[in-house]
């Protein structure tokens, strides 16, 4: 068995290093010790730390449109009207998708996050994951386990909660009736059981800035540096290809205008080079790749959703930004498949939601 360290919500008032722990490992199950006592316990050894569900939330996003993982910035925003508090002010664990097509987070304080960890790391204790106790009930079936004198719901539940007795009166008759319930010795042998066996629902909390840290290795090195050189070449190229393309725009600005002057009666096609190679027998002028590029992504992409385009931007160094409302984050996930569907690397860089409509910011990394 893996060794566990449990942080009681005893504690959760006043951190330190007194703090009411649980010890799960070779040579104890489940015994009670102050967490100063239980950093000289686990000394050396890679540690599972659980937290109580107490100083979480837990939240699911509406059925997801793709079946391409999305980003952790885009669950947050699809969730964002269900949080208590800002964003930024929020750490947020992503889990698996369920059979639903949702996505489960769990939420915690940022500040209170850091300052657990930040004493854990002052214990000299070493982290191997962090999970939350309602979060480790199995997920065959809808469950209720006392421990340590709190009720623990979750599993089949499309919750997470943990509950006194007097709150769990109260929730009781909105409960499923087919909800299985653990009191007692056997609920503390249930819940050693769940420790064994780890749920893979289970979300680790240590993600995003929380990971915990890695030695890179020196390659990884040597090939920053050759990334730095090549995008300061390709900045310095992108400079110059932007000024070449304002020319580009104004000669076939000139040239429409030229075509409507010499042929007035002459309908003209999209392809205005092959035309004029028909009518003059003249080499044709090639496209430029980029706004053909352009021309495909708006036709293609944007022009087969409902989305309402803002703003078309070229930026040196970081290509197209486009600028445009949408009715939900389901539809921009979706046009960012379809601009994956036609080759084309559509990222989302910012969005947020006002009144009924989710404004954002797309980028179109051009390989021209």
């Amino acid at each position: 068995m893996n060794s566990w360290l449990y942080l009681t919500a005893e504690g959760l008032a006043a951190p330190s290093a007194d703090w009411p722990c649980r010890v799960w490992s070779a040579l104890h199950q489940g015994t009670p010790m102050p967490l100063h006592q239980a950093a000289v316990v686990l000394a050396g050894q890679s540690v599972d730390l659980l937290v109580p569900m107490d100083m979480c939330s837990w939240v699911r996003t509406e059925p997801w449109p793709s079946r391409r993982a999305p980003g952790v910035q885009a669950l947050a925003f699809a969730v964002e009207d269900q949080l208590s508090d800002l964003l930024e002010h929020l750490h947020l664990s992503v889990g698996t998708r369920d059979i639903d097509g949702r996505y489960p987070l769990m939420v915690v304080d940022r500040a209170r996050m850091a300052e657990v960890l930040a004493l854990l790391a002052e214990s000299a204790i070493q982290l191997r994951s962090a999970q939350v106790d309602a979060d480790m009930l199995p997920a065959d079936r809808p469950l209720g386990v006392r421990f340590l004198g709190r009720w623990l719901l979750g599993g089949a539940l499309p919750a997470r909660m943990v509950l006194a007795h007097g709150e769990l009166k109260t929730l009781e008759p909105i409960l499923p009736a087919d909800i299985h319930w653990f009191d007692g010795d056997e609920a503390d042998a249930f819940f050693n059981q769940c420790l064994k066996t780890r749920p893979a629902h289970a979300i680790n909390l240590l993600q995003g800035g929380f990971a915990p840290n890695r030695r890179p290795l020196p390659w990884r090195l040597g090939a920053s540096a050759l990334v730095a050189s090549l995008l300061l070449t390709w900045a310095a190229s992108e400079v110059r290809i932007r000024f070449v393309e304002g020319e580009s725009r104004q000669l076939a600005l000139q040239n429409e205008q030229q075509f409507n002057t010499l042929y007035p009666g002459q309908p003209r096609t999209v392809d205005m080079a092959t035309q004029l190679q028909v009518l003059q027998h003249q080499p044709a002028q090639p496209r430029s790749t980029r706004i053909s590029g352009l021309l495909t992504l708006v036709e293609q992409v944007i022009g087969a959703s409902s989305v309402e385009v803002r703003r078309i931007e070229l930026r040196a160094g970081e290509g197209w930004k486009i600028q445009l409302t949408a009715n939900s984050f389901a539809e921009l996930e979706q046009l960012r498949e379809r601009g994956r569907q036609q080759g084309m690397p559509v990222r989302l860089d910012s969005a947020n939601k006002t009144a009924d409509r989710v404004h954002a910011t797309l980028s179109v990394e051009d390989e021209a």
